[in-house]
Order: structure tokens, then sequence, then C-alpha cells
């Protein structure tokens, strides 16, 4: 008897301290859309949303990756479709800054919170969504355009990769990156309009096409993960890699051992699984009515050969679990 009153007295104990916890006896179900799942970055992305929702508590996380980044259609089929099923938030990195305003509208209608992440939405953050989690993307593009310039010496001539119009986090990179090069009278542009998106095979095929511009080229700044292994790729097939200057972003295995080689300069870097997990629980805390704040900064910080055994760079480029 004694035995069953201690069961007892600790299972209306344990209710006691999630009751206080606030962790609800249902799990919240978190539908996390990124603009695909082939890069690496959402993969650093994801581990940080896992743990992000194993911390919290009560939460089951919807993994809903389209298979390429440049499948807009099949994305805000896919926002639908879980405002559909009622969910119980949706955390979203748009692929386009205006595609979402009829997606934004039927969650508001169902009472769905949506968080956006990496990449901009038209509209404004605390008011038709509920908060943005990302870096300061002109910023990220101003910082490659220095490192360039110092690479440089302030003097070459300089190709930069674009993204397809609508992705405002890369073309915010370009733009800053842009501003940047300007100041130097010497530091000369010759290819700017070279418009990639798909996977680093695709972009390669693209960057094969300017080949004599590359041969020309001083220095390289491409502005995303996809764009800085199809410009690698390229670069080795002319027999290039190492003999221009080369600014990259993000930070996947293949191109850390590049910049180990001097086939890469420098990798601009986010922290996506800082990203991922501040996602999640900007998200949740707003669910459990909490107070968030409208923007939350992720820093960007540029990881060169002098510094990639740093312990905090080590972490950065740390290889994510594969696992869904």
């Amino acid at each position: 008897m004694k035995n069953r009153i201690g069961l007892f007295i600790s299972a209306l104990f344990l209710v006691a301290v999630l009751w206080t916890r606030g962790i609800p006896q249902n799990k919240i179900e978190i539908a996390v859309v990124p603009k695909s799942n082939t890069a690496i970055f959402w993969k650093s992305v994801h581990s940080g949303i896992k743990l992000g929702a194993v911390a919290l508590g009560g939460v089951e996380v919807l993994w809903r990756a389209p298979s390429k980044d440049d499948d807009l259609a099949l994305q805000i089929s896919i926002v639908d479709q879980c405002i559909s099923d009622g969910v119980s938030g949706i955390a979203l990195a748009p692929l386009n800054k205006d595609a979402f305003a009829g997606s934004i509208a039927k969650a508001a209608k169902k009472k769905i919170p949506v968080l956006i992440f990496d990449s901009a939405l038209k509209g404004t953050p605390g008011k038709d969504f509920i908060s943005i989690v990302g870096i300061d993307n002109k910023k990220a593009g101003k910082i490659a355009g220095e490192q360039l310039v110092k690479l440089l010496g302030g003097r070459g001539k300089v190709v930069m990769l674009r993204v397809v119009v609508g992705q405002s986090n890369i073309t915010n990179r370009e733009e800053g990156f842009l501003e940047t090069i300007a100041k130097y009278k010497d530091m000369h542009l010759i290819e700017k309009n070279l418009f990639v998106s798909g996977t680093a095979e695709e972009t390669m095929n693209e960057c094969m096409k300017i080949a004599d511009k590359l041969k020309e080229a001083d220095g390289i700044f491409c502005p995303y993960e996809q764009s800085t292994m199809g410009m690698l790729f390229a670069l080795r097939n002319i027999k290039l890699a190492g003999k221009v200057k080369f600014v990259g972003f993000d930070t996947p295995i293949p191109a850390v051992e590049a910049l180990k080689k001097g086939e890469i300069n420098a990798l601009v870097t986010q922290d996506p699984a800082r990203m991922g997990f501040y996602s999640v629980k900007t998200i949740i805390d707003y669910i459990r009515g909490k107070k968030v704040p409208s923007k939350i900064d992720i820093d960007v910080r540029v990881i060169t050969p002098e510094n990639l055994n740093d312990p905090d760079i080590q972490r950065l480029i740390a290889l994510p679990s594969m696992s869904d």
C-alpha cells in the first residue's frame, strides 16, 4: 500500500513539474519548410531545429523540404498542405519574398503562426508573421567584398555570380558586395549578370559558359553554397583552381577542404544550427504565450586558412547529422 501511495505522489509531482514548465499534454506540431534538402546548410539548420525541439519538450518537428532550391511551386504547395493539415505553427524559409501572401493569409485565418527564417518575406515582422530569424545579408555581402578587396590588394578584375530573382537574402548579399566593390576605383566587375540556381552541378555548367571571363578574372565571389561549389568545380575543370582569389559562402565539407588546399581563400559563413534552434524556440515560445522579438539576428564569420583551427570556427563547420 505504501509503495502505491509513493508512486501516486511521485506521479503527481511529475505532473506538477511539467505543468509549471508549461509543457502541454499533447505535442505541438511545427512544420519546418526550408528551401531544399540538398545543401549541407539545411542539414545543419535541421540539426539545430531538432535540438531546440528536444530542449523545449512536447514538440514534434515535421521537416517538409522541397527536393531542389528552385521549385517555388512545390514549396508553396507544401506550405498550403501544412495549413490544411492544421499544424500548430510553420517555420518557412521562402524561395521568393513575394509569393506567399495567399498562404500567410490562409494561415492567419486558421490561427496558425508563421515564422520566417533565412530569407526575408514581404511584410512586417510582428504583424504579418511573428518573427524573422537570420543574418544581416547586406552586411554579409559587404564583409565578403572587403575580404576580396584585401586579398587583391585593392586592384583587380572581379566576377560575381547571382541567384535567380526573388531570394531576398542572397540578393541582399549581392547588393552589399557590389556597394563595397564600387568604393574602390581599381576594382572592376567584368561579370555580374550570370544568374544561376539549382544544384552545384547545374551551376558548374553555367559557369563553364563564362570560362573566358574566369580566365581573365583576378577574383571571384559566390554568395551561397551551391554557387560556391559549382564555381569550384568549374575552376577545377579549366585548371584555374588556386590561381584566382575566391571568396565563397557557407561551409560544406568539400569547400572547407578546398580552403585548406588554397583553392578557396575565404568562406563567409552563418551559424545554421543556431538559426534552426532559435527558429523553433521562437515559434514555440509564441505558441506558449511568451512575448518574442520580431527579429533575431545571427552573426556571420569569415573563415580563412589562418583561423580555420580556432575552436569557434571548428564548431561552425562540424558536419551535421545527415539523418532527418
